[in-house]
């Protein structure tokens, strides 16, 4: 499939698209292959969900296996996450025959009155989230039709640390157990919370320890970048210096989203059979810093003014350790008490992130937006 711009931004298109990820896609495909669950854990924007839509698009697994992808980063109980479950279940069957789904539809007795019909007789999941009145029991029904599918499946779960936050703290023990007993589905457990996959994974009080098998990613090698990029300039009859895609690359530390998005700016400043250089790295970040900036002014906007307080200075240090040492207390005139509270609700907006040790914005754009205000 040919695009207008090859650097793609927001979902995955096809392995002509994707960068890399070689070694570990071959590591995926075999654990899963081979009956193993997985959990596989980046930062953000790494290129976690990408990384499954590729290695579901490997010979070895596209024929042989049903694949589901669940984004559950939304969802705040076990109610919402069946919900998603179930959507993603119908949604990937419809496209298979209606012997896929009407196998799902059968095992489902709980839903199946609240579930339509298009003019074409293909079902669709209109349904709302309050319609799945016991959670549990539609639980067992989905994991039911896993069980009996005509081919083994592979269920991705992204963004799983959330499952953590539920108000039931069952919720571990009760999909555990329901995974444990599946014999024709296996799991990858995707998260970008370090901290809290490690607490879900790696504790012996929880019960998904030693469950499965841990694997990390890390950002893809610069001079795969550099091939890759220029591959695809080269392509679409344009031209990009060797020297632009490194400053790219360093200037995200090699973060996949952030690399992609600068140079499908830079792509789309390139005439056809123009070349394109690093001064044109600052227009294209200007671009999409002023796409969003009504966006940013209303994130900025529902925040309360300790908490915009905080968000500056950690925006300001770039990379913030220490928060209630002394010496950034003073710089920023802050007190302790009110950095505690206002990291906190940070952390819950998703406005910053806390990895190994530091704090830093999780979106970058907007870091650089606000450092201009």
């Amino acid at each position: 499939m040919k695009v207008s711009n090859p650097f793609i931004t927001n979902g995955y298109l096809s392995p002509h698209y994707f960068c890399d990820r070689v070694e570990e896609t071959q590591l995926l495909t075999r654990l899963l292959t081979n009956g193993n669950n997985v959990a596989l854990i980046s930062p953000r924007r790494l290129g976690k969900t990408g990384l499954i839509h590729h290695c579901f698009e490997q010979d070895s697994i596209k024929a042989s296996y049903y694949t589901f992808i669940v984004d559950i980063y939304a969802t705040k109980n076990l109610q919402e996450f069946v919900y998603e479950l179930g959507k993603s279940v119908l949604g990937v069957l419809k496209s298979r025959g209606r012997k896929a789904w009407e196998l799902f539809l059968n095992t489902l007795g709980s839903l199946r009155g609240n579930i339509s019909f298009d003019i074409n007789g293909n079902p669709e999941w209109g349904l709302g989230v309050g319609d799945i009145k016991l959670p549990e029991f539609t639980l067992d029904e989905i994991f039911t039709y896993l069980e009996m599918a005509d081919k083994p499946c592979l269920v991705a779960i992204d963004e799983f640390q959330v499952i953590a936050d539920y108000p039931d703290n069952k919720v571990e023990a009760v999909l555990r157990t329901r995974i444990q007993k599946c014999r024709n589905a296996w799991f990858v457990y995707a998260g970008s919370q370090r901290h809290m996959m490690s607490e879900i994974f790696a504790s012996p009080s929880r019960p998904f320890y030693q469950s499965t098998s841990l694997m990390s990613i890390e950002p893809i090698d610069c001079e795969h970048y550099v091939t890759f990029a220029q591959s695809l300039f080269r392509e679409n009859h344009k031209d990009i210096s060797r020297e632009a895609i490194i400053a790219v690359y360093q200037r995200y530390e090699g973060v996949t989203w952030y690399v992609q998005s600068v140079l499908n700016a830079m792509f789309a400043l390139t005439e056809p059979g123009g070349s394109c250089t690093e001064d044109m790295i600052e227009p294209a970040i200007q671009q999409i810093i002023s796409q969003q900036s009504f966006a940013y002014k209303a994130l900025l906007f529902q925040l309360p003014a300790k908490q915009k307080e905080v968000l500056m200075a950690i925006c300001k240090e770039g990379k913030a350790t220490s928060l209630t040492a002394r010496p950034f207390l003073q710089h920023y005139h802050l007190t302790a008490s009110s950095v505690q509270g206002a990291v906190k609700g940070l952390l819950d907006k998703d406005f910053i992130t806390h990895d190994m040790g530091s704090y830093s914005l999780y979106d970058q754009f907007f870091a650089q937006w606000l450092l201009q205000q």
